[in-house]
């Protein structure tokens, strides 16, 4: 059946007029696309200030300020092994104005509170990956043991159970000594405390035994006597430290784990954003500047593309989950 001229024409006119409106709104989100950043951009850091999350964080973000020519607000937002800040970050618009400190917690921490952690990995999606600061695997000095393989037997003679510090449930460091303990097939027994610095002098006064513990934080008390380093979780043996071995040489590669920092965004931040922000991230990366701040940390400069540290985040989330279960740790909130 042939359509009348008049109905022919007004759906002429209607896809017409649809196909202007959706070229302005293109026209419109490309303009609002490419002004971006207008103002300020956000980037909570769900750990506290100071920390060596936030400053890897700041070793970058000062950088992005002076090339995209706007301020970038580090945000501390510490509490509940990095929830508070993490939820905070996810239920931000998506829209390039805040950023989120990402970390091994933010897809380990849904996984250990499934029911009380407002938040899923799979609300971010990842920008670029920064760096990698290495932790070393370390001992009281009253420890009688010299390498990895002497704790494992040290651990397993049956003389104690072996006491280990555990800064925060889910944190890279407590989670990185599980896969080593559960590779070791040892049982211990996990000291809390609220972080890193809190814990260092109880393992340098022997009240605990063992701890992995962030390699520019554990450094002076390496040099001085008051900690004896094992093994670096790290590709390579560190320069400062060359006489520490890795943990392949030490006989332990499968524990291998480097704590991954990097930016993420909320889901559904406009891809031409996020990619923008990946660039620029890796540029920053290149200069001396950055690098330069970054290695004083002992980090590992780990340039990649959004795509790969999304990629990176989903695989962790796969990979932790099965230490999770395995080791049947559970969340103390």
């Amino acid at each position: 059946m042939a359509t009348h001229p008049d109905i022919a024409h007004r759906r002429s006119l209607i896809r017409a007029a649809l196909g202007a409106s959706a070229l302005t709104l293109a026209h419109r989100t490309a303009i609002a696309q490419e002004a971006w950043p207008a103002k300020p951009v956000r980037v909570i850091v769900p750990f506290p200030a100071g920390g060596v999350v936030d400053l890897v964080t700041r070793a970058v973000t000062d950088r992005l300020a002076v090339t995209l020519k706007q301020p970038f607000l580090v945000e501390a937002r510490p509490g509940a092994n990095g929830n508070i800040g993490t939820e905070a970050a996810a239920r931000a618009a998506p829209d390039g104005y805040t950023l989120l400190a990402a970390t091994p917690a933010t897809v380990t921490q849904p996984l250990l509170s499934p029911g009380s952690v407002k938040y899923k990995a799979s609300d971010f999606t990842g920008v670029g990956s920064i760096g990698a600061p290495p932790n070393l695997f370390v001992v009281a000095p009253k420890v009688p043991v010299q390498t990895l393989k002497e704790l494992v037997a040290f651990a397993r003679s049956g003389a104690n159970t072996l006491s280990v510090t555990n800064p925060g449930v889910g944190t890279s460091n407590h989670l990185g000594q599980e896969l080593f303990f559960s590779l070791a097939g040892l049982q211990t027994l996990n000291v809390r405390y609220p972080g890193q610095p809190q814990m260092i002098p109880d393992l340098a006064a022997g009240l605990v035994q063992f701890g992995l513990v962030t390699a520019a934080l554990a450094l002076p008390h390496v040099r001085e006597g008051r900690l004896r380093a094992l093994a670096i979780g790290a590709p390579k043996r560190w320069s400062e430290l060359p006489q520490v071995p890795t943990l392949a040489e030490a006989g332990f590669g499968q524990a291998m784990f480097l704590p991954w920092y990097g930016l993420a965004a909320p889901v559904g931040t406009p891809r031409p954003i996020v990619s923008r922000l990946s660039d620029e991230i890796q540029s920053a990366l290149a200069t001396p500047e950055v690098s330069g701040r970054l290695e004083k940390m002992g980090a590992y400069i780990t340039p990649g593309s959004a795509d790969a540290f999304d990629a990176l985040m989903r695989s962790e989330s796969t990979r932790w989950a099965q230490v999770i279960r395995q080791r049947n740790i559970q969340s103390e909130s």
